[in-house]
């Protein structure tokens, strides 16, 4: 398969992945009504969720480097839309949030972005980030597809029947994925141990401060709208429009790095996302949520394949998925936390706002920890030329 094809693979790959996984926000609503599960059982079952994909990430890192990308991506997409086939016929809160927690959970920890960034980066090398930046377009598209389609289908069909249908047509995409991928072969497959991320650490702990609040924002904005007055399909909405902002930006990142490196690139989107976050705490006006879901969404998504590609530069193809199995570690147990801690302020305040500031120091020093340092040496060097 051609390098370009391999992309286009993972986008097709993570439409389907992330779609399924960040509708559940538009769920949310409609599901505490219909199947008369509380909104504490769904804010811990996205927790679980999130929090068995952070903790299977080595598992993945390991089968990625013995068994190849290919297989674990096929796996991974036949758990997340069984999830969905499970929750549609799901009775009693505790299967809502048994399917949620392991079949989805294991099934996004397999098919994201360590699985299409691994499979991406044994083709490219050090070239992978304009390909994995258009891979992750995917990660747009199934948030514009996915929401639309559901709050499309909840009146006509019903909650059941929608998640249903979803996970039908995430089979049908694996299956198409599974005949046309082909088998990648992992030379040294079992030899040695993981790299180390040393030198990473900067980086590595702003991606957990982006991955705070990235899940608790997208999950939980559909719902904070609905609370302040906006009908379940108009909320819904507002996550189809950050996939859609978020789409642009990566399009354009895609050439912008050709001339850019991705750490100048990045402190731009923490920029934006401090402006998002800051407009969130604010305003909760019809105005200032368009706002909030267009700029967060076109600074967060692109995030994590521009980290990525930094934090991928020069590892060895044999053993990425090894080696970058704790970054994703740390990005899923940061959002499992940040879904926790989100579903926690709103117990105690009916009101999501006190999050979003949290979130928002959280983007300030992240910002702050990749701009770089100057030193006094450069600084007299500079003045003296």
């Amino acid at each position: 398969m051609r390098r370009a094809q391999v992309a286009w693979a993972g986008l097709a790959a993570m439409t389907v992945s992330f779609g399924l996984n960040f509708s559940m926000g538009v769920f949310f609503a409609p599901t505490a009504a219909s199947y008369g599960v509380s909104a504490t059982a769904l804010a811990v079952a996205a927790a679980l969720g999130t929090t068995v994909t952070g903790f299977a990430q080595p598992f993945v890192g390991r089968l990625l480097d013995s068994i190849g990308s290919k297989a674990v991506l096929i796996g991974g997409l036949t758990l997340i839309s069984g999830s969905y086939l499970a929750l549609a016929v799901a009775r009693e809160t505790w299967e809502f949030v048994g399917a949620y927690m392991l079949l989805g959970g294991l099934g996004f920890a397999a098919s994201s972005t360590l699985t299409v960034t691994t499979l991406i980066g044994r083709s490219l090398g050090n070239q992978v980030g304009p390909a994995l930046t258009r891979a992750a377009v995917g990660i747009n598209l199934g948030q514009l597809i996915g929401p639309w389609a559901a709050t499309a289908l909840f009146e006509p069909v019903g909650v059941r029947a929608t998640y249903a249908m979803l996970g039908a047509v995430g089979l049908a995409v694996t299956g198409i994925l599974w005949a046309i991928l082909p088998t990648d072969r992992v030379a040294n497959a079992v030899a040695g141990q993981a790299e180390s991320l040393s030198g990473r650490g900067k980086v590595l702990i702003s991606f957990g401060l982006h991955s705070a609040t990235l899940y608790a924002v997208i999950l939980l904005l559909p719902k904070h709208a609905v609370e302040v007055g906006w009908s379940v399909v108009a909320a819904g909405r507002l996550v189809a429009l950050a996939a859609l902002a978020a789409g642009l930006t990566s399009a354009a990142l895609v050439r912008l790095q050709h001339r850019y490196r991705p750490e100048a690139l990045l402190r731009v989107l923490y920029l934006a996302r401090i402006i998002a976050l800051a407009l969130a705490v604010s305003a909760t006006g019809p105005v200032a949520l368009i706002a909030v879901a267009v700029l967060f969404g076109a600074a967060s998504f692109p995030i994590v394949p521009l980290t990525m590609a930094v934090v991928s530069r020069g590892l060895d193809p044999a053993r990425m998925g090894r080696t970058l199995a704790p970054a994703w570690v740390i990005h899923q147990l940061a959002a499992a936390a940040g879904l926790a801690v989100a579903g926690l302020i709103h117990a105690r305040t009916d009101s999501y706002q006190g999050y979003f500031a949290l979130g928002l120091a959280f983007s300030i020093a992240a910002a702050l920890l990749l701009t770089p340092v100057r030193h006094p040496e450069s600084e007299l060097a500079t003045s003296a030329a």
